[in-house]
């Protein structure tokens, strides 16, 4: 029988492997098992970030074989390749943290090599933690071709004690057992507790915030953001992958039809409603510089205002995101905000159709639910991810202000320019209540990699400190970081930003309902400290040296490629 064809020829780039010249090029193709009917078919690259070093991506394996057997099903000739990943969880608190960040953009440089260098029509992504799902968005946009993203799914929570628990605990209880309020066994019991199997961090962190916004841009199948990694439906939204990438390719629908400015306009506004990670700030703007949609921190600000905070979920919540799936789920949460008008309908998302057409065969919020509160009733009146500005941070800052209660806070600063020696100075109690505790010189150029500071944050919080004292730094924060805590200060330190400046005993400004971030140091004794400062030089070696000397601020996204906005 002879093999059955595509209907019409899909193929956008992979047409180059034709004809008499081509030969060679075929011959090293027939060696991975294709053969003349194969050659008419698209080649749809499929990518999975999957590592057996993280809980976020050791399944991924799988699931790309899977999107395989659903691509070749839908008459596609599928290939597979591989990228890089960093557990943040893992690197946390230790050198390997510097390499996070970076990681993004050698993710999103990877899959755009991958698919350019083989010519693929088309692409399949899956990722499963922070940087891989942002890094595959950016290279999506780059390589614009047709593509779907598959989110790896969350992790189910850990039980303890007949309590839910997850990674962050484990952070908090070291600060809970320096304070003398939980033993090491206790401590122990947590950490072989937290996590249970595969799957991204379990609360509203930064791998389920993009995710969620990935969902809400319209790059990935509705209700592939919140399916869990262990569940028959995760396994089904991968399989439905391969059909949907080759109905893209047969209406010829690109990422640079989808990412256009009122999709991130929808991710915004999920973003805020669910109380999503400060790192979202990072990713957005970086993703949207790749797809030429001009989006800034002001937006951020501008979306802040107006979507009100309606979901209860970790780290300052009660629930985990397994908890929102069985309540409806985020495909369940936008049709609720755009029932209310908060939404953008009309936009195109992987399925070819609108986002409208979608939300309306997507089931409502389950009756009696108690993870998404009514938008008359919500956790805040508006969004927990508030831009600061002041002379302690001209470019501007973030601060997540979900669950705390603090709107101004006022105090001496303690600087340190690394966060081992903060850590060391919090478990010495050298940090007292009302300091603003300051990490410097670990922005993206100073880190360099712009590490982040969860187990800073999370010992903190086990002591009790996490509104009493004040955490800023010119790094950033983990999506499970919660309580007074200012990131993304821009310019960092390394560029000689004001933060460079800060002495020991200076007073400190924070104010949530003016958003400023202000020293209280005047210009001539500024001018004076410039003077007599040296910033230490760029680092050199590596991928690190590399990414010190191309990356830009952190309020530009923390790119690699920021050249292009001049072009």
């Amino acid at each position: 029988m002879a093999e059955e064809q595509p209907k019409k020829d899909l193929r956008i780039k992979s047409h180059v492997y034709d004809g008499m010249v081509r030969s060679p090029n075929r011959a090293m193709m027939r060696a991975t098992g294709m053969t003349d009917a194969d050659f008419k078919k698209p080649l749809v690259g499929i990518i999975s970030a999957w590592a057996e070093n993280t809980p976020c991506n050791m399944h991924l394996h799988d699931f790309g074989n899977v999107a395989k057997a659903s691509v070749q099903d839908a008459g596609g000739w599928p290939v597979s390749f591989g990228t890089i990943t960093v557990s943040d969880g893992i690197a946390m608190g230790t050198p390997g943290m510097n390499y996070s960040l970076p990681s993004r953009d050698i993710i999103a440089d990877s899959v755009e090599t991958a698919v350019g260098g083989h010519n693929c029509d088309a692409l399949i992504t899956i990722g499963g933690c922070d940087k891989n799902m942002p890094g595959s968005l950016i290279g999506m946009a780059n390589a614009d071709i047709p593509a779907i993203f598959v989110y790896g799914g969350t992790i189910s929570p850990g039980k303890l004690d007949g309590k839910d628990i997850d990674l962050i605990s484990v952070f908090e209880a070291v600060g809970q057992w320096n304070n003398g309020d939980m033993s090491a066994e206790e401590v122990r019991a947590i950490e072989c507790n937290a996590c249970p199997g595969p799957g991204g961090c379990g609360g509203m962190y930064t791998a389920n915030t993009m995710a969620s916004a990935i969902e809400a841009l319209g790059m990935s199948l509705p209700g592939s953001a919140n399916h869990p990694a262990n569940t028959a439906a995760k396994k089904q939204d991968v399989a439905d992958a391969g059909q949907a990438v080759l109905n893209l390719l047969e209406k010829n629908i690109r990422p640079s039809d989808i990412l256009t400015r009122d999709a991130f306009e929808n991710a915004l506004t999920l973003v805020m409603a669910l109380g999503g990670s400060t790192n979202s700030t990072l990713h957005l703007l970086a993703i949207a510089h790749a797809a030429n949609v001009d989006l800034t921190l002001e937006d951020f600000n501008t979306f802040q205002k107006k979507v009100p905070h309606i979901a209860d979920l970790k780290p300052s919540g009660q629930y985990v995101f397994e908890d929102l799936y069985n309540a409806g789920g985020v495909s369940a949460v936008l049709k609720y905000l755009y029932e209310n008008g908060y939404i953008h309908g009309d936009c195109l998302t992987v399925t070819g159709k609108t986002m409208a057409e979608n939300l309306a065969t997507v089931p409502s919020l389950k009756p009696g639910q108690k993870v998404i509160m009514p938008l008359d009733h919500p956790k805040r009146p508006d969004g927990p991810l508030i831009i600061l500005k002041g002379n302690l941070a001209s470019e501007g800052a973030v601060v997540k202000v979900s669950g705390v209660k603090k709107r101004h806070h006022e105090g001496p600063a303690k600087v340190f320019n690394n966060e081992e020696d903060a850590i060391e100075a919090v478990l010495a109690n050298k940090v007292v209540d009302g300091d603003v505790l300051v990490v410097r010189f670990v922005g993206p150029k100073g880190g360099p990699g712009m590490p982040e500071m969860l187990s800073l944050s999370g010992i903190l919080v086990g002591k009790g400190q996490g509104e009493s004292v004040a955490l800023l730094t010119d790094g950033r924060f983990s999506g499970g970081s919660h309580g007074l805590v200012v990131g993304h200060i821009a310019p960092e330190a390394q560029d000689a930003g004001n933060i460079a400046y800060l002495h020991d005993g200076d007073t400190v400004v924070i104010d949530i309902d003016t958003r400023e971030l202000t020293m209280k140091v005047s210009d001539e004794e500024l001018a004076k400290r410039k003077a007599a400062t040296t910033i230490p030089p760029l680092y050199t070696r590596g991928v690190l040296g590399k990414y010190a000397h191309l990356v830009p601020s952190s309020a530009k996204g923390a790119v690699t490629d920021f050249w292009k906005k001049n072009e």
